[in-house]
């Protein structure tokens, strides 16, 4: 087994055994991966403090050639995720990228741009900027670089361009995007949205900025709510940390959460 390295974020920790751990990371060159860590539970194990969840490490990873876990020896930390130092809120949206970086990429197949992205978007989670508008900024982009983006400009079914000035437009989630007036009736999961909410939708998949762009406060509950619905719909299942999002922009109020505990699965 060759030995490779590369900085990785961690999404999920797992126990193994008394002493070990499965962690599932997201490395900057080799994409998501799950490996063993051993002695890692011992009080002063080889990754004391570099396996914290979301926490950005140095790496060093033995890749294994069959179906077997690969096996991480080493791990140096660079950041750890401070989230918990702000806000509930700040916490539960770090839960989210984790759980969302992880639903929606594959093992082995290397995104540097998606490991940036999630970086950056780190960054504004654990600072100041407004979580409810990073989150959408990172699931828009994260949509666009992984090849799921949704269509807002032509019918998604025929591929009509769609120039419409209708207050709403209808939204297939099965397409993923809009739908011309023909096309709509033979949809089974449609949805209507306003075309302000189109248009932010738009700009959010088109920004070319490495920082978040500012969602409405007027636009961001039912984008939201289409974000929710098309994610759920790519990923085959509710993820199980998107209740959790903020409610409305520029606030920290939550849903009521019965275990504010780091997600395990």
């Amino acid at each position: 087994m060759a030995a490779d390295q590369s900085h990785a974020i961690v999404l999920r920790t797992t126990e193994f055994s008394e002493t070990s751990l499965v962690v599932t990371l997201f490395t900057r060159d080799f994409g998501r991966l799950s490996a063993i860590a051993k002695g890692a539970r011992r009080p002063k194990g080889p990754f004391e403090g570099s396996l914290d969840l979301l926490a950005v490490c140095r790496v060093v990873v033995h890749r294994k050639s069959s179906d077997a876990l690969d096996l991480l020896t080493e791990a140096k930390l660079h950041r750890r995720f401070r989230g918990a130092d702000r806000s509930l809120a700040r916490v539960y949206a770090g839960y989210y990228v984790a759980e969302i970086l992880r639903l929606m990429t594959d093992d082995h197949d290397p995104h540097v741009d998606v490991y940036d992205l999630t970086i950056s978007v780190l960054n504004q989670i654990d600072g100041v900027g407004d979580v409810a508008s990073t989150i959408l900024f990172y699931e828009a982009q994260m949509l666009r670089l992984l090849g799921h983006a949704p269509g807002t400009d032509r019918c998604t079914d025929c591929g009509k361009e769609m120039t419409t000035t209708a207050s709403r437009i209808p939204f297939a989630l099965a397409t993923g995007g809009i739908v011309c007036s023909n096309c709509a009736p033979r949809q089974h999961q449609l949805i209507s949205v306003r075309n302000v909410v189109i248009e932010q939708l738009r700009n959010l998949v088109d920004s070319k900025t490495s920082l978040p762009t500012s969602v409405s406060t007027h636009v961001y509950g039912e984008l939201r709510a289409v974000m929710s619905r098309y994610i759920q719909t790519i990923v085959g299942r509710v993820p199980r940390t998107q209740y959790l999002l903020p409610q409305s922009v520029q606030t920290e109020t939550l849903p009521s959460a019965s275990n504010p505990t780091e997600p395990t699965a």
